[in-house]
């Protein structure tokens, strides 16, 4: 498996993958999950602002997520948009083609993309998560990510906080 930057030709897979694997948390009448599934798909649409990184295996891309390293993407309805800090990076929209879980490609994903931030001087890497993605929860707590103050928007929506140290 290469686990790498992707290439222009890979957005549509990688985008496709990260949507596929968020699907499961989209619960019946949930617009806004909806919507941001369309926009997790759009990696051409980030990837001149961002590194996309990609798990690779026999040609097929099997996970994908977004890096930013120069700035923060802002979506359109993002209540709490804020600069990058001083020395941080942020991982945004970690995924895996569900048909491959559980081969350590998250973390492999991961560890990419912290060996990235700290080529860039980095120092410290944030990102968030649900409280419906629990196996995500573990395995970043399992990386030594620390939780760091939620984000709670005016509909009750919560993104948990998590940060780490880059060595």
């Amino acid at each position: 498996m290469d686990v790498r930057i992707a290439a222009p030709e890979e957005h549509e897979a990688a985008g496709r993958v990260t949507a596929d694997a968020y699907r499961e948390f989209v619960r019946p009448g949930d617009d806004d999950w909806e919507r941001y599934l369309a926009r997790i798909a759009d990696v051409g649409e980030r990837a001149d602002r961002t590194s996309i990184v990609v798990a690779v295996e026999d040609g097929r891309v099997l996970g994908s997520l977004t890096l930013e390293l120069q700035g923060r993407v802002r979506d359109e309805d993002d209540i709490d948009h804020h600069p990058l800090a001083d020395g941080e990076a942020h991982i945004r929209m970690l995924g895996v083609d569900p048909s491959a879980r559980r081969r350590g490609i998250a973390r492999r994903l991961m560890d990419e993309a912290e060996r990235l931030a700290r080529d860039a001087g980095k120092t410290e890497i944030t990102l968030n998560t649900t409280k419906r993605m629990q196996a995500a929860q573990r395995m970043y707590e399992g990386l030594g990510y620390e939780r760091t103050e939620d984000t709670v928007f005016p509909d009750g929506f919560v993104l948990l906080g998590y940060r780490k140290t880059l060595d």
